[in-house]
């Protein structure tokens, strides 16, 4: 097989990037010359100068370049959108994970609060009984 595929991520928007495989050489020709033209009406020719061998010389290799450095862009934006996307993920669950923690310790704290105020209640509470008791 004489063909030239490219595989890249292409960037559709942030939250979608599809795999591509597009094939790049052989060039396939789109049959636009039909609907340019109504039927029976004959198309200009053109003449090219240089030749048109030497115009396709000079441009399939630029033609070839853009292409590849497009696949290059589309693959680096989809990485980045890929990238924050990720990021934002991991910063919304460390969010929620410290939220959390937050309220565990703090009822951690607030049942320690309590422990140590029942603690005096009731050790007020012995001392007054201990000393009505020697008052009689």
């Amino acid at each position: 097989m004489d063909e030239l595929h490219i595989v890249f991520t292409e960037f559709v928007s942030m939250m979608t990037q599809t795999a591509l495989d597009d094939r790049l050489l052989p060039l396939s020709l789109e049959d636009v010359a039909k609907e340019a033209a109504p039927r029976g009406e004959i198309l200009p020719l053109y003449d090219f100068e240089p030749s048109a061998e030497d115009v396709l010389d000079a441009l399939l290799p630029r033609y070839v370049e853009s292409r590849i450095y497009n696949a290059l862009l589309q693959s680096a934006a989809s990485k980045h959108a890929a990238t924050r996307r990720a990021m934002k993920s991991a910063t919304d669950n460390a969010g929620d994970l410290i939220t959390s923690l937050s309220r565990l310790a703090n009822a951690a704290r607030q049942a320690e609060i309590t422990q140590e105020i029942s603690e005096i209640v009731g050790g007020s509470a012995a001392l007054a009984d201990a000393s009505a008791g020697s008052d009689r």
